[in-house]
């Protein structure tokens, strides 16, 4: 409601802007207007282009961009993403008529001049998006007609702003700043406020109390701050509220019955906490109740039966707790329920069959838990189910479960790993459908039989996973035919015979034109182990998975193909741990997005091409355990790997810049003791495909990963105290660029580095998307591993990069490196300022 009241008013004042533009375009306007206008345009850096008709040769400023005005005198300015630059003159303030003022999504920086709280009339304030920083004023007597503010998304500090004097304030929206300090809830709730948008700031300390007070409230957001402690039992008395987010906290303690006063919630969300106790059955009322969220938290118990009596419920996410028992929900109640997800509990027992009665079902994730049995018949029913995992219980019938799954027409993602594993057989016969399904997993569930040939039929199929089981049999050739397959992962089984040539021709990874994007499925992690560990990367959605062909730990034989090198949008190629034999082909070399190459324990012969050093993106090589000889190659990206990429070849080079006739065999090195740390450097370019333009920032920021981490946020993968004590004092190193970017800005632009941010992966790490405090559309390239291997990495691509031209490759600007790196040359550095190139 709170929403909706914002935009209604935003809705009336542009078109009473409209109005009074219209009827007052020839109009000369105030001269006391015009001056203040031409100071307020003066004062920017850089006007931008959208200033149409600005300037002092025109008094008839009515007319000008973004200008509105009422007999004469200016009631609105409305500049938004105008592309502005510089400060906000304190002349502002002396459009006494002013009504709207919108500065938002521009480049602004600076502290907004205090003078604007004596703007009497002023009734919308939205600056946000921009870069202002410092404290945000206001006084007992400030900003007396206020209705909307409107401050997000910039870097302002200190106690929040609370406008004594604003009698009509209806909405605040302080969200994504660096706010610190407690919340006042009695200040706030002196007006008849409906919106309270404090998200994604610094606040700290408990939720106070007070909140009660705001009898007109609708939406409170509270979330991704550090409020620590229980909830107070007034927010359970505010009759109108329907938004409660208070997620990303570390909030404590029990929920109590209470919550089930708010009658009115529509949506509630109390995820990535540390709450505690059963989840109180008290949803009866709740008869508006749409989503309901508390996954990454301490609850235990069963799950509330009231949840049956909420209609219109859409979403439920209790995943990542310790609930028990059976799934004891009525779904034949939730007719409008599309995701379900109690994935990583404990919960018994079997599927419910009712789940059939919700006809809008899209996601279901039920992965992690002890559920048994088989698959329900009456899945069938679940015609619009797109996504379903249920990996990790102690599910039987693989046969029946895919003659089942296979009726359903939208099911685009199937993940089964860790079930059936009471020595099944891979299902061949009686599959014909899954005419959608994009991404299929059945890893690890010890299925013994052969590749089956229903396969062949999937044409939407991106994702195959079928490692860690017990096939055996010829890859067959068919498999390098389906032409939206971009990955296969068929590692740790017992495939035989020689690898098909078939692979070397596969659509999706031959033609550097082509897109590997697809249509996302439902934003829930995909799971992509690295090794046999329970460690592993995550992707949120089928676009993210690096282009990968893993046949490892098999017992293949004949020759390396040479027309992998065909595979031009390749990034991972591993084929160690088998019996391919022959020489490394060169061909190999012109993979030219390959960033791992894994050869390791097979009987290759002859000697490392040289022309791999052509590969610039290749950040793993391994070739240890073969019967290679001659000299390693020297440059590129070879100046990067370490001596255990190369042990176990007794006829290898040991000193890579010398001749053979000064070999020294290589032997096993001895193990060293390695400092984890990540690195960060900031990379501004031009990217050039589908769309015109994307600026795109390459941030590599290092710091240690400690023996002993602190309790973090499940979500996030970085914290900004991992930088140093203080975070604004750990500044990304711009080059030719005079605008400071902290790690501060790094952080808060991907949420702490948060998953649903992750776009790609590449060798040492993850890609998030982010938009920086000053509104460029950025990627941010975080870097983990051997801090002495990643350092050698990045000089060897800034060497690289300097000397390559390529429409899609992008610039070195900067880069920034905090922390320390016990053992390393780089332990007291903070701040670095080498490898500049242009």
């Amino acid at each position: 409601m709170g929403g909706f009241r914002w935009l209604f008013l935003f809705s009336l004042v542009a078109v009473l802007l409209h109005v009074h533009g219209a009827q007052s375009q020839n109009q000369t306007c105030h001269p006391a207007d015009l001056k203040a206008l031409l100071a307020f345009s003066n004062g920017l850096d850089r006007k931008g282009e959208g200033l149409v008709g600005w300037g002092s040769g025109d008094a008839a400023c009515c007319s000008w961009t973004g200008v509105a005005c009422d007999l004469g005198r200016v009631v609105g300015l409305d500049l938004y993403n105008k592309s502005l630059h510089g400060g906000i003159s304190s002349s502002v303030a002396s459009l006494d008529g002013l009504v709207t003022l919108n500065l938002s999504g521009n480049s602004l920086r600076g502290s907004p001049p205090a003078e604007l709280g004596s703007l009497t009339r002023l009734r919308v304030l939205d600056l946000s998006r921009n870069g202002l920083s410092g404290p945000f004023a206001t006084s007992d007597n400030g900003f007396p007609a206020i209705e909307v503010v409107n401050i997000s998304s910039n870097n302002f500090t200190g106690p929040h702003p609370s406008f004594p004097g604003a009698a009509n304030l209806t909405v605040l929206d302080i969200s994504g700043n660096s706010f610190t300090g407690g919340i006042n809830a009695s200040a706030l709730c002196v007006a008849p406020v409906e919106t309270l948008r404090f998200s994604e700031n610094a606040f700290s300390g408990e939720v106070p109390g007070g909140f009660g007070l705001c009898k007109a409230l609708v939406e409170l957001s509270l979330d991704g701050n550090g409020l620590t402690g229980n909830l107070p039992s007034d927010l359970y008395t505010m009759p109108k509220l329907t938004r409660l987010s208070l997620q990303d906290n570390q909030l404590s303690g029990n929920l109590g019955n209470g919550l089930g006063n708010l009658s009115q919630l529509v949506q509630l969300d109390l995820s990535y906490n540390r709450f505690t106790g059963p989840i109180p059955d008290v949803f009866g009322g709740m008869r508006r109740l749409e989503s309901i969220n508390l996954a990454t938290n301490r609850f235990f118990g069963e799950l509330p039966p009231s949840l049956s009596s909420c209609p219109t419920l859409r979403v439920i996410s209790l995943r990542n707790n310790t609930l028990f028992g059976a799934i004891d929900i009525n779904f034949d109640m939730l007719p409008r329920l599309s995701t379900f997800d109690a994935g990583s509990n404990n919960l018994t027992g079997h599927i419910p069959p009712g789940f059939a009665s919700c006809t809008e079902l899209r996601t279901l994730n039920l992965a992690r838990n002890k559920l048994d049995g088989k698959i329900p018949e009456t899945f069938k029913d679940l015609r619009s189910l797109s996504y379903l995992s249920l990996t990790g219980n102690g599910f039987t019938d693989l046969s029946s479960a895919l003659q089942i799954l296979q009726h359903l027409p939208n099911l685009a993602s199937l993940v089964l790993t860790r079930n059936f594993r009471g020595g099944e057989i891979m299902p061949v016969d009686g599959i014909n459908g899954f005419k959608s399904i994009q991404v299929l997993v059945l890893a690890n569930c010890l299925l013994s039989g052969r590749i089956p040939p229903w396969l062949q039929n999937l044409e939407s199929l991106n994702v195959l996973d079928i490692s860690w089981n017990k096939l055996n049999g010829n890859i067959p050739p068919w498999l390098g035919s389906l032409n939206n397959l971009f990955y296969i992962d068929l590692s740790n089984n017992s495939f035989s015979g020689e690898l098909p040539e078939s692979l070397t021709h596969m659509k999706r990874l031959i033609s550097i034109n082509g897109s590997s994007e697809q249509p996302s499925t439902e934003d829930l992690p995909f799971f992509v182990k690295k090794d046999s560990s329970a460690r592993g990367l995550q992707y949120n959605q089928v676009s993210s998975f690096p282009p990968s062909l893993i046949l490892s730990n098999n017992l293949l034989i004949g020759p390396v193909l040479s027309g992998f090198g065909h595979l031009v949008k390749l990034h991972v190629l591993d084929l160690s741990w088998n019996n391919l034999s022959g020489p490394i082909p060169d061909e190999l070399s012109n993979m030219s997005s390959l960033e791992i190459l894994n050869l390791a324990h097979n009987d290759l012969n002859g000697t490392i091409p040289s022309s791999l050093t052509k590969l610039n993106f290749l950040s793993r090589f391994d070739v240890s355990y073969n019967k290679l000889a001659g000299d390693i190659p020297t440059g590129g990206q070879f100046s990067t790997f370490s001596n255990e990429d190369f042990v176990g070849n007794s006829e290898l080079c040991l000193l890579r810049n010398s001749s053979c006739s000064e070999k020294k065999s290589f032997m096993e090195p001895p193990h060293r003791k390695k400092s984890k740390v990540t690195l960060a450097a900031v990379v501004l370019g031009t990217t050039v495909g589908v769309v015109s333009v994307l600026f795109s920032t390459y941030v590599i920021v290092s710091r240690i990963v400690r023996t002993r981490m602190q309790e973090h946020n499940p979500k996030a993968i970085a914290n900004a105290e991992d930088c140093s004590e203080s975070t604004n004092s750990c500044l990304v190193l711009l080059f030719q660029n005079n605008k400071e970017l902290s790690i501060e800005d790094i952080l808060k632009s991907t949420n702490n580095f948060d998953q649903s941010y992750i776009v790609g992966c590449g060798g040492f790490g993850l890609v998030y998307k982010s938009t920086l405090p000053d509104g460029r559309r950025v990627a941010i390239k975080r870097l983990s591993g051997d801090y002495s291997q990643i350092e050698r990495e990045f000089q060897a691509e800034v060497e690289t990069l300097s000397r390559a031209q390529h429409e899609n490759l992008v610039l070195l600007q900067g880069y920034c490196k905090s922390g320390s790196a016990p053992g390393s040359d780089v332990t007291t550095v903070k701040s670095a300022s080498k490898f500049i190139y242009d």
